[in-house]
């Protein structure tokens, strides 16, 4: 059976934005609920892309806006990330790059914002996923849980965790698609040794700026991660080995997806799934 409601995806901010809708609304109020989500997403890009020499946040950033002149959410995200700067001890740093770069947090963020105005209007079950960045509630039908592969790094056509659940928020860092691109702030240079972090939560900006972090840490964070408070954590090393926290949302794999990674308690080493 196929999962009724919508379902739409756009290219904005970069990335592929999938937004599925699955309350039983009339078709035409699920339309314009899509349409109001995508008009926020290409809000936030106009105001916080770095490529676009005239947004907001590059205009902050070679000083020709003062914070006091800034918008409401350009304020909140400064903020935010000057908050998540202390908590992450430095690991998580807006001017890692050498200019202000709020994206780790932003796009996380920015979904977040999409899915509790949604929540608001009466949408109370709906899956959003920005270029792996995910918040899901409810179900795709009445149930029945969310199902969210995490790709296995090294083996781009096969999963090594299927997650599930009703009401969470999951993003993944890494190395495996954008190549080293997280840099260590102490070091000034790429973080090379976590291959994957995923974070799941239920607020989308933490746990994508806390799965920033953790690969900025490197080995140093797989402790951190562990101990979150409200979070869970799958992690896998360069060296290709997995630990995941007893929480970690995950559900048996399909059987054509390979066998499923080893399952342990704690933060405790073990080998990586090797899909074959």
């Amino acid at each position: 059976m196929g999962t009724a409601g919508l379902r739409r995806v756009e290219q904005i901010m970069g990335t592929p934005i999938s937004v599925q809708l699955t309350d039983p609304l009339p078709p035409r109020r699920l339309a314009a609920l899509a349409e109001q989500t995508f008009d926020w997403f290409r809000e936030v890009d106009e105001r916080f892309s770095t490529y676009k020499e005239n947004s907001e946040v590059n205009r902050f950033h070679r000083g020709e806006l003062a914070i006091g002149d800034c918008s409401a959410d350009l304020r909140l995200v400064v903020e935010a990330c000057a908050d998540l700067w202390r908590e992450t001890d430095g690991y998580f740093d807006a001017y890692a790059t050498g200019r202000f770069d709020p994206s780790g947090y932003v796009k996380g963020w920015s979904v977040q914002v999409a899915s509790d105005r949604l929540l608001a209007a009466g949408c109370r079950s709906h899956w959003i996923n920005a270029g792996g960045d995910i918040r899901a509630r409810g179900g795709p039908r009445p149930g029945e849980p969310w199902r969210i592969g995490i790709r296995h790094p090294w083996q781009d056509d096969r999963i090594c965790w299927t997650l599930g659940g009703n009401d969470f928020a999951i993003a993944t860092s890494g190395t495996y698609e954008r190549g080293f691109h997280v840099i260590d702030p102490y070091r000034g240079a790429p973080a090379t040794a976590l291959t994957s972090v995923t974070v799941v939560g239920t607020d989308l900006g933490r746990t994508d700026a806390y799965a920033t972090a953790g690969v900025a840490m490197g080995q140093s964070g797989l402790r951190w991660l562990a101990e979150l408070p409200e979070h869970e954590v799958g992690i896998i090393t360069s060296d290709e080995l997995c630990y995941r926290t007893d929480g970690f949302p995950v559900l048996p794999l399909d059987p054509a997806s390979g066998p499923p990674a080893p399952t342990h308690s704690g933060i405790t080493d073990q080998p990586a799934p090797r899909l074959n």
